[in-house]
């Protein structure tokens, strides 16, 4: 599976489409540690083409979270869909991202 993702200037946004989940994992990690690997700003994962999460996807977002945090790049989440709010509220993970209705806004937040 292959993770894309754009540079806006120093924010890089990852694309995430259809579910993420344990086949996710992986390529996932493997992009984040590349892209936090360079110099950026912040991150943001879109997620408003995702249709789920699963508890290995869940573990991987907080995993992504943390990865962030140890390497001073600032983290936002976007575009989640209905189902992906729902996920977050019943799991009570909403507080742990900083989470934008919108890509742009995301993006922006970064100014």
């Amino acid at each position: 599976m292959r993770i894309p993702w754009q540079n806006y200037e120093d924010v890089t946004v990852v694309e995430l489409r259809g579910d993420v989940d344990g086949e996710s994992v992986e390529p996932l990690r493997h992009a984040i540690t590349e892209i936090v690997a360079g110099p950026r700003v912040g991150l943001v994962l879109n997620l408003s083409e995702v249709d789920f999460i699963d508890s290995p996807g869940l573990e991987l977002l907080l995993w992504v979270r943390d990865y962030c945090r140890q390497n001073r790049v600032p983290l936002r989440l976007a575009g989640l869909t209905e189902n992906c709010v729902k996920i977050l509220e019943i799991t009570r993970l909403q507080e742990e991202f900083d989470c934008h209705a919108e890509l742009a806004e995301a993006v922006k937040s970064f100014a």
